[in-house]
Formats: structure tokens, C-alpha cells, sequence
């Protein structure tokens, strides 16, 4: 995955979203080898909370900001022009 991550990150991405785990996860910015970058990194947020099934908070990445397992949810974006925000709805 890391030549994907790095045609994103030479392209400005500002966001990628998983659903691939059962649980809520958030990252800081990042580069593509996985260390901090607030000013240019790519945040990640898992967002696997919908249907069956509770998420097991196991293999965290190092630069997680917020988890939860237990909560079921929606993720909802707020796209801008130039920004974005969101908020997890359980």
C-alpha cells in the first residue's frame, strides 16, 4: 500500500476512510511512513461501527488520537471547499 500512500500524499490528500475493522478509530496527520505531520499529512479514520458485531482495540497505530469499540455509529462528514470536519454519531 505504501506507493498508494505516497501518490496521496504527493497529491494533498487530506483524508482517507476505512470501514474495514468493527470499531472507530482516528489518526493524527501523517506521511506515508507513518509519522506525524500536522501541516501536510494524510489523516485517516476508521469508521466500521455500523451492523453486527463489537470491534476488538487490538494492533492500535501509534499516532491514534481516539478509538471506541464498543459504540455504534455513523460517521458524518462536513466537506468545505477548503476544509473538513466531522463528528461520530452514535
Amino acid at each position: 500500500m505504501r506507493p498508494f500512500w505516497d501518490r496521496l500524499y504527493a497529491a494533498h490528500a487530506d483524508l482517507v476512510l476505512n470501514g474495514h475493522r468493527h470499531f472507530y478509530e482516528r489518526m493524527a496527520p501523517m506521511k506515508p511512513d507513518g509519522t506525524a505531520d500536522a501541516t501536510n499529512g494524510i489523516r485517516e479514520i476508521i469508521a466500521g461501527t455500523g451492523g453486527i458485531g463489537g470491534g476488538t482495540l487490538t494492533n492500535l497505530f501509534p499516532l491514534s488520537q481516539a478509538r471506541n469499540g464498543d459504540t455504534r455509529g455513523v460517521l458524518k462528514l462536513y466537506l468545505y471547499d477548503d476544509s473538513y470536519a466531522w463528528k461520530f454519531i452514535p
